[in-house]
């Protein structure tokens, strides 16, 4: 957590900055008050003078590839960076062994780049804070010795020193085994760093979607389970700016348009992206990933 844009205010005393939902200043932190009572006729007045300063919070999206970032958290990802807050984002992969590199001739090598640069057009689209992207193996880190992922994120985070990490729920949303792995590793990684007092690294968010409540064996297979209605922590709701923010943030992805298409993202996702909060219980579900956050 950082304080800037300090700013010193004096006015007349009714309610604490930030006390009030709707209030301008909600999210600022009061660090000097200083009053005055003087007679107004019949009426005593209190002026305060409060010195107080915004609160930004820096928070790293943790995914194994390119557009996952762009299937849902893009929008929220648009609505925090237009609240101040520092977004950073790492991929763990090029996402070069995509099929779609067949379509295109191209090796998983040269998939890779050309996915990378989608990439950094969806940095540029979004106005993120930081990106970095990794070559660690696509589709293939089942099979890597999961330590040294572990490591290499660590290393990130320390140097980044985030108050929020956000990967995906256990099911990963879509069962993908990347996207298992990458919950694996960051949900160990953050409680070994929190035992170790990296006390900035206020809270893990995973990223979900809601159970449809359908039976899980169905026509002799089983459907993939998601997040039920009680673990979900936290709802946020999408103007239609953050949807077409998000909308934008898809199109960076030229190569792979059919299979975004196929997936009905934009249709599935709505007015709403849905996060896990590992270890903590609120009910209703938070509408803000930074709101209530505390030590633990």
């Amino acid at each position: 957590m950082r304080e800037t844009d300090e700013i010193v205010s004096i006015f007349k005393f009714t309610s604490i900055p930030g006390e009030n939902e709707n209030d301008p200043q909600k999210n600022v932190k009061i660090i000097t008050i200083a009053g005055r009572l003087t007679d107004e006729g019949n009426n005593r007045t209190i002026y305060v003078s409060i010195t107080f300063t915004k609160v930004t919070m820096r928070i790293l999206y943790i995914f194994p590839h390119p557009d996952d970032e762009s299937f849902g958290p893009a929008a929220v990802m648009h609505q925090q960076l237009e609240a101040g807050h520092e977004v950073h984002l790492l991929t763990l992969t090029r996402g070069g062994a995509t099929k779609e590199r067949h379509r295109l001739g191209l090796s998983i090598d040269q998939m890779g780049e050309v996915r990378y640069r989608e990439m950094r057009a969806v940095e540029k689209t979004l106005g993120l804070t930081g990106m970095t992207v990794w070559d660690y193996p696509d589709s293939g880190l089942k099979n890597m010795d999961p330590r040294i992922l572990e490591g290499a994120i660590e290393d990130h985070v320390v140097a980044l020193r985030p108050d929020i990490l956000v990967t995906y729920a256990v099911h990963g949303v879509s069962g993908f085994h990347d996207h298992l792995v990458a919950h694996a590793v960051v949900k160990r990684m953050y409680l070994d760093m929190r035992d170790h007092g990296h006390a900035y690294l206020r809270r893990l968010a995973l990223l979900t979607i809601p159970d449809s409540g359908e039976p899980v064996f169905v026509d002799g297979r089983i459907r993939l389970k998601n997040s039920t209605s009680e673990e979900i922590g936290c709802t946020i709701r999408l103007r239609p700016e953050d949807r077409e923010m998000m909308i934008a943030c898809l199109h960076c992805y030229e190569t792979y348009q059919q299979t975004i298409a196929d997936s009905g993202v934009i249709e599935k996702i709505g007015d709403a992206v849905h996060f896990e909060i590992f270890g903590e219980v609120h009910v209703p579900p938070l509408d803000d990933l930074q709101k209530d956050y505390h030590d633990h």
